[in-house]
Formats: C-alpha cells, structure tokens, sequence
C-alpha cells in the first residue's frame, strides 16, 4: 500500500507482533539520555554517592547512553573544570558554602538547568533532594531516587535538621518513580517506615593487588600498622577508634586518613584522645596509596554507622583487608564473618591487641574478604 501525498501513512491492517515490539522497544533503550544529580559529581573524591556516580556513569556511558553529571564547582579553583570524564558530560555549578543549604541549593540549580536540558530520566542522590521532585515530574522526567543512609540519626543535624530529613524520605516516597537501596538494611527501613518498596543494587567490591612500594614514602612496612579511613563525623565512631586504640598496649601505630569540613569541634576532639603512636595524614587523594593502605594493614578499623554500603568498606575488603568494624547491619552485610566487630573503646582496644598477636587470622581473614568481594 503507497503512503498518501501528504505523506501520513495508514491504519495498520493487523498489529504489531510481540517481538516486534519487544525488538523496538529494546531499540529505544539502546540510548538513553540518563543525568545524575544531588552529589558533588566526578571525579569522586568525597564519598559513596560520588563514587557511584563514577562507577555506574562509566559503565552506563561505555554501553552507549549519554550520561550528564551535575559536579560542584570548587571554590578557588586555579583551573577550569574539566567537561567530561570518563565518557560522562559534567555540567558546572555552584553551591552555598552553608553545611545546611549547600546539598540543596546545589541541586536546586542542577534540577533548574536539566529541566531547560532535558534528558530520558534521572537519577536523583540523597532524600533530602526530594523536595525538588515535583519540578523533574512537571517537566516529565522520569526519576529514581536513591535514597541513602539514615541522614537523620547523624549527630551534626540539629532537631529541625532531623525533622527535615525525616520528612524529606515520606516526599521521596511519594514523588519519586523508583526508590534505590544500596543495603538490605536501608530496604527494610523504607518497607517498616513508609510500606515502600525499594530497587536494591549492592555495591560491588573491587578485587585490587596494589604492591607495596609506596608505603615506603611513608615510612610504614606491611602489616605493620592499623589503619582508619573516614570523613571525622561522630557516625563514623574516629573517636571511639582513636580512644580505644590509645588505651591499647598495641604496638603498631595507627595510621588515620580522613578530615572534614565544618567538623572542627569534633577533629580537635579525635586529636586530643590520641598519643603519638597515632599518625594523622589527612586526605589521601592518590588512589594507589590509599589502595597500598588497604592491602597492607595488619586491620582496617571501619567505623561507619548510618551510610548503608559504605565504598571505603568495599575497597578494604577487594583489597584483602582484615577488617574491624563498628557492629551494625550495614558492615555485617559486607564483612559477614571476614572481621572482627566493635561498639566501645574497650572492645578496640581488646581487639587491635587480638588482632596483633594473630598474624595467621590477619591472613586468613584477607583471603576470606576478598573471596566475599568477587561475590
């Protein structure tokens, strides 16, 4: 049958077959436009949201689709930004430098320009984002929210602070298309709290054998110290590590990575409980000698608490850490029965002393950890 002249074409006479749609409809899917939005973006220096946005974004870009990263700009850069990384376009902008309002108002700007950019769906980072919602539903923009951790349980959020996450998790619940869970245990929060159900997509773990050679550059030998590796937040129990570990008789030092902004209090807190077998190095921003730290610790000391799947975590276990954690679902789902646990000073204490006088369990629990990352 010809097309008209006004090039319309007509009725079809019988309909499509089912793997004909199917077909088309996987054709469509080839390549999607995809923006991910709510987190300081790539390259991922800061946290998990970061470091899956780089690890999803790549591979989402490597199998065809557009992916669009809203990043913070930094304040008193010296270069420009770069505009891609690692296949992923980067779209530039800034934020209030405000612990309360800088999350928010970043994505506010980042929500205004995507919905004068728009792409085939969205993944937006972080409840507390939420509000925005209701501008990427206006603009049909399909959008899944990943919801994070229990934001509301940190400690550096005031009564209102706490008020606002909570309700900002109902508003997710309720605005967004999908809702994702990085950990069983935050899936089983969202079903208690609000009968909500959630997509869950575990974190993988990376199998590493950075070497050794660089530790020299900082005057450690392998298997001759312990190791901490967190942003300086009370959820993150630095302190509690710290304490514990100056009322050991442990003879390894303690090796501390990590600092954070707006936390001054709690840093010159961490600082005043230590002796000088504590060794303070601040950020370590060379992947390769943070991953030579992981391998070669006699125990990684993980004292996350309310993060869900934490990426620190992940890396120490592909790295064949033996791993100390803080005793909650979230680490027991990853280490499971690799590591050693612990709630107070005195149970880090007992353990870094345990953990030394067993050089075979630091062995044996590595090898148990990175059987567990290749899953």
């Amino acid at each position: 049958m010809r097309a008209p002249i006004d090039g319309t074409l007509p009725p079809r006479t019988s309909p499509v077959s089912p793997d004909r749609l199917e077909r088309r409809t996987e054709a469509r899917l080839d390549h999607l436009s995809i923006a991910m939005v709510g987190t300081r973006g790539v390259p991922a220096r800061y946290g998990g949201f970061e470091t899956a946005v780089e690890e999803i974004g790549r591979r989402l870009a490597d199998a065809g689709h557009r992916v669009v990263v809203y990043c913070r700009t930094a304040p008193g850069a010296r270069e420009a930004p770069p505009a891609a990384h690692l296949g992923m376009e980067l779209v530039h902008l800034p934020a209030a430098r405000r612990r309360s309002l800088e999350t928010l108002s970043h994505t506010a700007l980042s929500v205004r320009h995507l919905v004068g950019h728009r792409t085939d769906a969205a993944v937006l980072f972080n409840a507390a984002n939420a509000p925005l919602l209701p501008a990427l539903r206006a603009a049909r923009i399909p959008v899944a929210t990943h919801v994070d951790g229990l934001e509301w349980k940190r400690a550096k959020w005031g009564g209102a602070g706490r008020r606002y996450y909570r309700a900002a998790e109902a508003l997710a619940v309720r605005w967004s298309d999908a809702l994702i869970a990085d950990a069983q245990g935050i899936a089983d929060y969202y079903r208690d709290a609000f009968a909500a159900p959630t997509t869950l997509l575990s974190y993988g773990a990376p199998l590493i054998e950075p070497g050794a050679d660089r530790l020299a550059e900082l005057g450690l030998q392998p298997r001759g110290y312990h190791l901490v590796v967190a942003r300086f937040e009370p959820e993150n129990h630095v302190d509690v590590i710290v304490e514990g570990y100056a009322a050991s008789a442990a003879g390894k030092p303690l090796v501390v990575v990590g600092s954070a902004p707006y936390a001054d209090a709690y840093t010159a807190r961490v600082h005043g409980l230590a002796d000088d077998r504590v060794r303070f190095l601040g950020g370590v921003w060379d992947q390769e000698l943070l991953d030579q730290l992981y391998a070669n610790c006699a125990t990684y000391l993980h004292g996350h608490s309310v993060g869900g799947t934490n990426p620190s975590l992940l890396r120490a276990i592909g790295a064949g850490a033996a791993v100390t954690a803080f005793d909650v679902g979230f680490n027991r789902e990853v280490v499971a029965d690799a590591g050693r646990y612990f709630r107070t000073p005195a149970d880090v204490a007992r353990e870094v002393v345990a953990v030394e006088a067993d050089p075979e369990w630091v062995v044996r629990s590595g090898r148990r950890a990175r059987e567990l990352a290749g899953g």
